[in-house]
């Protein structure tokens, strides 16, 4: 089973925009944080021109990401997975990953930092860290070679989303 991990684009401000009264689950990307995604999406698809399943967290960042990368894969399965949201449970995406792991050869999950970071860590060295961050719009790509347990993950790249928008088909 081979694993996209996608760090969302660039979102609005935080801060400024708490202060418009609204969740955080409903803060967007910017325009610039899409029109760098766009960019990068056929880097991406490049280096993983199969993809089965695109996961993402239910905020609307994510989302927004998740819906720029499934423009490079026609009718893929579009999964929510609650828990890519910040202080998910690595335990339950783990579980997601091995409910998948016989239909399913490469999975995305879309979601946020610091949380990619330390499933991506997890999943490599069985260590629950952030030795793995990810930059907004970045990408790293995991495979098992048998089975979807934490520490066998074997990297095959990782790349900033600038990297990405480099890549040509």
């Amino acid at each position: 089973m081979q694993i996209l991990i996608i760090r969302h684009a660039l979102a609005a401000d935080r801060e400024e925009f708490i202060l418009s009264g609204q969740a955080d689950e409903l803060r967007p990307l910017t325009d610039k944080g899409k029109e760098k995604m766009r960019k990068a999406v056929p880097g991406i698809y490049c280096l993983v021109p199969k993809l089965q399943a695109i996961a993402s967290s239910p905020f609307l960042r994510a989302q927004q990401t998740a819906d720029l990368l499934a423009t490079a894969y026609p009718h893929i399965q579009r999964d929510i997975l609650p828990a890519l949201v910040p202080l998910g449970a690595m335990t339950q995406v783990l579980s997601y990953l091995q409910d998948h792991a016989h239909t399913t050869h490469t999975i995305a999950l879309v979601g946020h930092e610091p949380d990619l970071g330390q499933l991506a860590t997890w999943l490599l060295t069985n260590q629950a860290d952030d030795w793995f961050p990810l930059k907004k719009g970045a990408a790293c790509f995991l495979e098992f070679e048998e089975n979807v347990q934490p520490g066998e993950a074997v990297l095959r790249w990782a790349l900033t989303s600038n990297q990405l928008q480099q890549l040509k088909i």
